[in-house]
């Protein structure tokens, strides 16, 4: 299929290299040494000082970001639990757009991810190298010529490359092909993950596809294995889609328009039933049940960015909501914003 089919089940692409600067103790040890403070600050001043010279970067030293902040930037996937964990002496970079996302301190010392919408293996691979070079440049990298770049965790041994892609998989997941294809993606080397990342649930019927190890593999051979296995899923959950319709009739349908009505009229919306109805409904623009395919894509784009922003830390540092007003709060916003984005042709 060509790569605009794909693009209704990638959501997203990310690669994540993993660092080690070569002169400083690796974080899980940084932060019990005497002098964690100064060498961390010091990282965080050169990584920051090379990034900001090169384009518009935020700086968020952890120590001094509020809780609920930190928790809308995980939600967003811009940073990490274990960033948020080591907050004594982590910091993070984020560029302007939010593609890129460099972690300092986080299980490594660098953690730098770029993320780009859709089906962009290549172009995210080709940022964030740029961004490795620029950082090696000031600081030398831990690395061994029989290992590689050395890591906190033996998985990330070798190229300290991850690259992985979101996907949405509401036929495969719905109908058990997913777990039907799991022998194969293990036995490419390739693991299977939710939203969050690992021990996450795939909410909205979103999972990560990725590779498990880097020891012994060139990021060439990584990236290939990640894309020819990403396409073979995206086929398949095209064709199961098809299945689905053919096989669902009217109770799909219904099913679809119930999802439809229900973010449209709801006076409280709780996060976990919006990321469901959400899904439901990202499925019947996919299936051509909203009219012109021509606006599927750009639809589904739009409904992913508000499973995002009405996530609890997303909504109470946004709109400065308790707990108590969010599912009053989400469901006044997902209607409007529905009933402008699929009202009727």
């Amino acid at each position: 299929m060509s790569n605009e089919a794909w693009e209704s089940v990638v959501v997203s692409s990310r690669i994540r290299l993993a660092r080690n600067f070569k002169d400083y103790p690796f974080p899980a040890r940084l932060i019990c040494a005497p002098h964690a403070s100064e060498q961390a600050s010091e990282m965080i001043r050169i990584v920051a000082g090379e990034l900001m010279s090169i384009g518009e970067f935020r700086l968020y030293v952890m120590k001094d970001v509020s809780q609920e902040e930190a928790n809308s930037l995980k939600e967003q996937y811009l940073i990490s639990r274990d960033l948020i964990r080591h907050s004594a002496i982590s910091a993070a970079l984020i560029s302007k757009d939010e593609t890129i996302s460099v972690m300092v301190n986080e299980e490594d010392h660098i953690r730098a991810q770029c993320f780009m919408k859709g089906y962009d293996l290549l172009r995210a691979y080709e940022r964030i190298s740029g961004i490795d070079e620029i950082i090696s440049d000031s600081i030398p990298f831990a690395y061994d010529e029989q290992l590689g770049y050395l890591t906190a965790c033996p998985t990330n041994l070798g190229t300290g490359l991850r690259a992985s892609a979101m996907l949405f998989l509401p036929a495969m997941s719905r109908r058990g092909f997913l777990k039907q294809i799991m022998p194969r993606l293990m036995s490419a080397g390739l693991t299977v993950r939710g939203v969050y990342g690992e021990g996450s649930a795939g909410e909205g019927d979103l999972f990560q596809i990725s590779n498990e190890l880097t020891l012994g593999k060139s990021e060439e051979q990584i990236l290939e294995t990640v894309r020819r296995n990403v396409e073979i899923i995206a086929d398949i959950e095209i064709a199961e889609r098809g299945c689905m319709k053919e096989e669902g009739g009217l109770v799909l349908k219904d099913k679809i328009f119930r999802a439809y009505g229900t973010l449209c009229n709801a006076v409280l919306l709780s996060e976990k039933e919006c990321a469901s109805l959400i899904s439901d409904l990202k499925l019947g623009v996919a299936l051509g049940y909203f009219g012109d395919e021509k606006l599927a894509e750009g639809r589904m784009r739009m409904l992913d960015d508000i499973a995002v922003d009405m996530r609890p830390a997303n909504v109470m540092w946004s709109a400065g909501m308790a707990a108590e007003e969010q599912d009053s709060y989400r469901a006044e916003c997902v209607s409007k914003i529905v009933r402008a984005l699929l009202r009727s042709e």
